[in-house]
């Protein structure tokens, strides 16, 4: 299994239409975002759409289409953005129901459960801490 990187290009993709606009752009395009992240314009278009759903984005169409934020940076945080691209918890349990005779198979549920919210309420405060705002920061001190 590979990581997911839904949270990093949806945030990479919110940045940089921000400073694209603080640097005097009206709107972004899909094709634009995309050069940046150095993937496909659907997978932006994509991501982009649930931002939208979010509230996080708004698009033009027609002459002059493309993307605008519809929040400032400063007001967005990484779990804004998390729970719009990142459908239910980062772990699960069985999708079967494990064999309640076999010692495991019936304590399973109860011993990860007990970690799992522990990591999604961690997870949830890390992201909470931290704006888009924060990450253009510290985007601009690299470069």
């Amino acid at each position: 299994m590979g990581a997911n990187s839904r949270l990093t290009v949806a945030t990479h993709a919110l940045v940089w239409i921000g400073l694209y606009q603080r640097r005097g752009h009206e709107v972004a395009t899909s094709e634009q975002i995309a050069t940046s992240v150095n993937t496909n314009p659907v997978v932006i278009r994509r991501l982009l759409a649930h931002l939208r759903k979010a509230g996080l984005v708004d698009s033009r169409r027609g002459a002059g289409a493309g993307w605008t934020l519809a929040r400032d940076l400063s007001v967005t945080t990484l779990l804004d953005v998390y729970d719009a691209v990142e459908p239910g918890p980062v772990f699960a349990l069985h999708p079967a129901t494990p064999d309640p005779e076999c010692v495991v198979g019936h304590g399973i549920a109860p011993a990860l459960t007990a970690v799992y919210d522990g990591i999604e309420v961690a997870l949830h405060r890390e992201l909470a801490e931290t704006t888009l705002e924060d990450v253009l920061r510290d985007v601009l001190k690299a470069a």
